[in-house]
């Protein structure tokens, strides 16, 4: 069965573009063209994943984001202009998976759709994964901290499990980007950064464990 994508842009000619190219690749879309039809549709259920593009009509992609987020953690990839690093950190903060910069190629929206799906994917049960007061069960994609389930998005538990995975460790951003991301780490990219923020706010005072080590990357203290 073939996985469902919906693609928000109010650009027709892109969208077709990028419409047409997916289905190549095996994907079925569904192209809409502005934020509140795409909130609508995410909402409703029924696709694997969301392709958001920030500037829209009748609500701009980060709202349309911030309705989806109060409904559904469904992965949401974000297309946003190239440089524009406002809209890229309110989205990933707002529980974006991930974005990709315009214009791009559709080849690299494959490459970006194809790394978040696959890091969605249930792994194999070998028991829970405890550290400190967290547990994960990464088969079934559950996190608890105290007892208390953590409502994670999808790169938020990835995150999370590689730096749980290597407790005591300092883990590199680099290393980061490519377990938890799927991608290399770009030249100032600041998505890691973002999304361990909320990872910590979402933890509470338990957010306190993962140490920022300077102009290197994170550490998962055992306590």
């Amino acid at each position: 069965m073939s996985t469902q994508v919906l693609l928000a842009d109010d650009d027709v000619e892109l969208s077709g573009m990028l419409k047409e190219y997916l289905e190549r690749e095996g994907y079925a879309v569904t192209a809409v063209y502005d934020g509140e039809a795409a909130a609508e549709r995410a909402i409703g259920g029924g696709y694997q994943i969301v392709v958001l593009d920030v500037m829209m009509p009748k609500l701009d992609g980060v709202e349309a984001l911030r309705r989806i987020r109060q409904s559904t953690r469904v992965p949401v990839l974000m297309l946003t202009a190239r440089g524009d690093d406002i809209d890229r950190i309110v989205g990933l903060e707002l529980g974006a998976d991930d974005y990709v910069a315009k214009p791009c190629t559709p080849r690299e929206l494959v490459a970006r759709l194809r790394a978040i799906l696959r890091r969605m994917q249930p792994q194999e049960s070998g028991g829970p994964l405890r550290v400190a007061a967290l547990v994960l069960w990464p088969e079934k994609r559950r996190a608890e901290w105290h007892g208390r389930a953590l409502e994670l998005t999808g790169t938020e538990f990835n995150l999370l499990e590689v730096l749980a995975r290597n407790a005591g460790h300092v883990v590199s951003k680099k290393q980061l980007s490519e377990l938890a991301l799927g991608r290399p780490l770009a030249r100032f990219d600041r998505s890691i950064d973002v999304h361990v923020s909320s990872i910590r706010q979402k933890l509470g005072a338990g957010g306190a464990l993962i140490q920022t080590v300077r102009g290197i990357g994170y550490h998962f203290a055992r306590e």
